[in-house]
């Protein structure tokens, strides 16, 4: 019963005093009388006793058949309305807890716990690679929350301390970021040896029209409108590769947007290995009315180790065992760098003919080069008519030294005129160690061509279609040549898939060749 009160006068803990006016005494008191009357009902009701026990029991066997997302014997605040995804991150969170709650079982030497967490984490692992019904599959995950809430309530109770927790979760926070450092070098490995290999396809057409080429009479091998080969007056072109299909789609994308093809010249240069497929492959499907000549650098004369030095450093000894010296690993765990010393590219002639044009063509004038990785959008003819004032080469933003290989316009004239290839050659000497740069052409021509680039508009060349995802489509399709440098090349699997269809476009898919080679399956 309440206690008899002080008029304005109330006594509680702390002997703290407090002022109440008669209505709130009143109030409180009529309160407390109710309670009082409320709780001897309940006991002298026998109903009511079973009623709450009949709900306890109710409570206790609804652990079993909850339904989702209404109860977690370890998180409380998933309610009704949480989704199929939010149960599946519960179980996820749960997956770590019992991975760190395993790890102090093991710690305390409490084997029975830990047997019985990664017996359950076991099964959770063999319950996802099963195939079931999406009912199935929630009332399953509904289950293992269910299941392992209880064993990680009772892991708790027995295993629970704050500092040994938070080691433990630093700990596997560590291992998770070395894990995740480990994949992304991994798939860095993996997509530079992808983008380093011609696909099975392209090796497969290189078979086919190899051996075609050799079957085809002598007479047969010849390409017709020879003499337009040397006319200064006409569009000559430059394409040097091993790639046949790649260098189809630059010819044939070129002749597709020419006004007048039958003014346009290509002079493609290849090696031995691929000369029998890329002649056959233009014999069979030349292009219209344009002209095209190939040849294998192997024939030039001229191209020999006593006149070229980086011939020379590629056919000597030193320079094999720089890329392949049997102390540069290849793995995984040697990281991307040491790959790229593999890449066939940077010890094949081919890469290197650029800087021989006016040996290889002495009689042209203007030149335009193009890279076997290049898609032609637009007609190309009013590059002959840039006046590159007295420069031998353009680049594409007078701010930067640089300039972009891919597409390039060459004044031999000023070629000549500069010594070009004698610079370059100076350069490779200097370097024959391997000291100012390690692979590649780029370095030595942002020597040679220093000073003796003009800006040209960006609109004649973009760049990034091999590793950037986020070029815009108006800018793509409004530029006259599109460049898919980078590793992401268009003939191979990991194209970035809404660019290939600039490049699928000029392949015809219904010669019987490409047809049963598979290409793109």
């Amino acid at each position: 019963m309440v206690p008899d009160f002080g008029h304005g006068t109330w006594i509680g803990k702390g002997s703290q005093a407090l002022n109440d006016t008669p209505e709130m005494l009143s109030e409180r008191s009529l309160r407390q009388e109710r309670r009082v009357k409320r709780a001897d009902e309940l006991m002298m009701n026998d109903d009511t006793i079973h009623k709450f026990e009949k709900a306890a029991l109710a409570r206790s066997r609804s652990v079993d058949s909850a339904p989702l997302g209404n109860y977690t014997i370890w998180k409380n605040e998933y309610r009704r309305g949480n989704n199929f995804e939010d149960m599946l991150r519960l179980m996820q969170d749960q997956i770590i807890m019992a991975r760190v709650y395993s790890g102090l079982a093991k710690l305390t030497n409490n084997l029975a716990l830990q047997e019985e967490l990664e017996t359950q984490l076991a099964q959770i692992a063999s319950e996802e690679e099963s195939s079931d019904s999406d009912t199935d599959q929630l009332q399953r995950v509904l289950d293992t929350i269910r299941d392992m809430g209880q064993i990680l309530g009772r892991a708790k109770e027995q295993l629970y301390e704050c500092k040994l927790v938070t080691n433990k979760l630093r700990a596997m926070l560590q291992a998770a970021e070395e894990e995740l450092e480990y994949t992304q070098t991994y798939t860095t490995f993996l997509t530079q040896l992808a983008s380093k290999a011609l696909p099975d396809a392209i090796h497969c057409l290189t078979m086919h029209w190899t051996l075609e080429y050799h079957l085809l009479p002598l007479p047969m091998r010849n390409f017709p409108r020879r003499e337009k080969l040397e006319n200064p007056k006409l569009y000559h072109y430059a394409l040097f590769s091993d790639n046949v299909l790649a260098a189809s789609v630059v010819v044939n994308s070129t002749v597709m947007n020419a006004q007048d093809p039958s003014s346009h010249v290509f002079h493609l240069v290849t090696d031995k290995l691929n000369f029998g497929a890329m002649s056959m492959w233009f014999l069979l499907n030349p292009p219209g009315d344009a002209t095209i000549h190939v040849q294998r650098f192997e024939d030039f004369s001229w191209l020999n180790s006593s006149y070229s030095p980086v011939l020379r450093q590629l056919e000597s000894a030193a320079m094999k065992k720089f890329y392949f010296k049997t102390d540069r690993s290849e793995s995984v765990e040697s990281g991307s760098e040491n790959l790229k010393y593999r890449y066939p590219k940077y010890m094949s002639m081919l890469n290197h003919l650029r800087f021989y044009i006016l040996r290889i063509f002495p009689k042209l004038e203007k030149i335009l080069f193009l890279d076997d990785d290049v898609v032609v959008q637009k007609d190309l003819t009013p590059l002959w008519s840039i006046d590159l004032k007295g420069k031998v080469n353009e680049t594409f933003d007078p701010k930067y030294c640089a300039w972009a290989y891919g597409m390039n316009i060459f004044d031999l004239k000023e070629w000549k005129k500069n010594n070009i290839t004698e610079t370059y050659h100076f350069c490779q000497d200097l370097n024959e160690n391997r000291t100012l740069w390690k692979l590649g052409t780029l370095p030595p021509g942002l020597i040679t061509f220093y000073r003796l680039t003009l800006p040209l508009q960006g609109k004649w060349h973009l760049l990034g279609l091999g590793y950037d995802k986020g070029i815009d489509v108006r800018k793509i399709e409004r530029s006259a040549v599109i460049h898919y440098n980078g590793h992401m090349k268009p003939w191979t699997e990991m194209a970035i898939s809404k660019y290939q269809p600039y490049w699928t476009k000029y392949i015809n898919f219904d010669h019987p060749f490409i047809f049963s080679c598979r290409l793109f399956e």
